[in-house]
């Protein structure tokens, strides 16, 4: 048992079907790491270790990931029956979940393991993992610093090696920033390729930004959840392109010599520091080495005016969120029950200057930039960008006051100039753990995909995962096998 921990989700899944280990034994030894590593980190705010023994006595269904432990974001659409449902938001502190999510679901007929839930930024709002509910969650590789966020939880959780896999979600990167921050890998797919769950969270933010996926260690783990994961749901308005063959299949497929362009500049002429700019730098030589030919290029966009336009199209579904939680709960949302920045989009998603003319024109001006960035990518297979626009910043680099509630926005903007633009295109996109900085900090590498194919992107990442194994890196705060 003192190997579970070096194995990924496919792998303990393995030792299940062959009856080396059971549901129990491998839930656990997954406590047992949850209970020495959570204290230094933070990722886990809610321990669902009843639920998750109830879940194997009553019968686990014969699934890819039959008695594999796993965490749940604590928001979105991945609410657990009987459990809390915060947000990470003071707002919903005592709000139980009904039912299972529409993803829960999901993921408990693939028989996986339901453990406990992550934290992440109240709303997932912020590129970090800080709310005032819950605390911080630390950095394992330093933990002066951020893990990342939205999904700072998941990621961190993941690369300690408390489980091999964690839900998470990305609406601006939420999944890829903190991946990359905690040295693990972070899928996006393409917009709806998981069902669009329209009950649990804004139409408007479900329909222009979000994806759900998950945190891995590895490729393959990431691309057999997707498998038993993607597809719509009955009434979705839109559905993803159906993928050519099972995202497994293409984890052992050869990705050909394909055409990469890199961006060593930000398109929002935000600066990069030296560290990012190594990263991408020896991303691309990394590729090259490879077989693939790689060019510069910087997509020529009007993203100064992205800032307003997706600010709007956020702030309205959240307001509009808030709204249905008033009606559900019966609780009126005030502002002693929200952060500063929080409660800044609330009012301005409920004010009246903002108009659905005014919406619809912030949807209109995004799908213009959709046109170009497609325009700049037509040319190639992939795009190469760092995944953020600095090394992970320390803790409180983001924080809003009530004198200043846009602050963490505003200093926020270059750091997600990269992964913020694909939420708004649809796009697939990974961030891959392929650099350290010398002071032991990872930074990913960003790679976006064409429209529906994440197939390129898995068969690519498992050669460079091959190329330059990541797994066996686990951070000083983490769980050594």
């Amino acid at each position: 048992m003192s190997d579970i921990a070096a194995l990924d989700a496919v792998g303990q899944a393995e030792l299940v079907r062959s009856g080396d280990v059971t549901p129990h034994e491998l839930l656990d030894a997954a406590i047992k790491r949850i209970e020495q590593v959570n204290p230094q980190v933070n990722a886990v705010i809610t321990t669902m270790y009843d639920e998750a023994a109830a879940q194997i006595e009553a019968g686990l269904p014969d699934g890819p990931f039959t008695g594999v432990p796993f965490l749940l974001k604590d928001g979105g659409a991945v609410g657990y029956a009987g459990t809390r449902l915060t947000s990470g938001s003071r707002y919903l502190l005592d709000n139980v979940s009904a039912e299972d999510g529409p993803l829960t679901r999901r993921y408990r007929a693939a028989g996986l393991v339901c453990s406990g839930k992550t934290n992440l930024p109240e709303f997932g709002l912020q590129p970090t993992t800080e709310p005032e509910a819950f605390g911080p969650t630390r950095n394992p590789w330093n933990p002066a610093l951020t893990a990342g966020g939205s999904s700072g939880g998941a990621a961190a959780a993941v690369a300690t090696r408390m489980v091999p896999m964690a839900n998470a979600s990305d609406s601006g990167g939420s999944i890829r920033i903190p991946a990359s921050c905690c040295g693990v890998f972070g899928m996006k797919p393409t917009r709806l390729r998981i069902a669009s769950a329209r009950r649990h969270l804004g139409v408007s933010m479900r329909m222009a930004f979000l994806s759900e996926n998950s945190i891995t260690v590895s490729v393959r783990d990431s691309a057999a959840l997707l498998d038993a994961t993607a597809g719509p749901a009955p009434g979705d308005p839109f559905i993803a392109p159906r993928p050519e063959r099972p995202y497994l299949e293409e984890v052992s497929r050869d990705p050909g010599r394909l055409r990469i362009v890199v961006s060593r500049r930000s398109p929002m002429g935000t600066p990069l520091d030296a560290d990012t700019l190594a990263a991408v730098d020896d991303a691309a030589r990394l590729c090259e080495s490879l077989g693939h030919i790689v060019e510069e290029g910087v997509p020529t966009l009007d993203v100064g005016g992205l800032a307003g336009p997706f600010a709007a199209v956020s702030a309205g579904g959240l307001a509009w969120d808030i709204a249905r939680l008033e009606r559900s709960t019966g609780k009126p949302a005030v502002e002693e029950l929200f952060e500063p920045a929080t409660w800044e989009l609330i009012q301005r998603g409920r004010s009246t200057t903002t108009s659905v003319s005014d919406f619809m024109d912030a949807l209109a001006e995004l799908q213009t930039l959709c046109d170009e960035l497609a325009a700049f990518q037509a040319p190639y297979d992939l795009w190469l960008t760092p995944t953020t626009g600095s090394t992970p910043p320390p803790l409180g680099t983001f924080a809003s006051t009530a004198d200043d509630p846009t602050r963490g926005m505003r200093a926020s903007a270059g750091f997600v100039a990269f992964t913020s633009l694909i939420n708004v295109s649809g796009q697939p996109a990974m961030t891959v753990p392929l650099y350290w900085t010398d002071d032991g900090v990872p930074i990913g590498a960003h790679f976006v995909g064409p429209y529906g194919d994440e197939g390129m992107l898995f068969r690519l990442a498992a050669q460079l995962e091959q190329a330059r194994p990541w797994a066996g890196r686990i951070p000083p705060l983490g769980v050594a096998a």
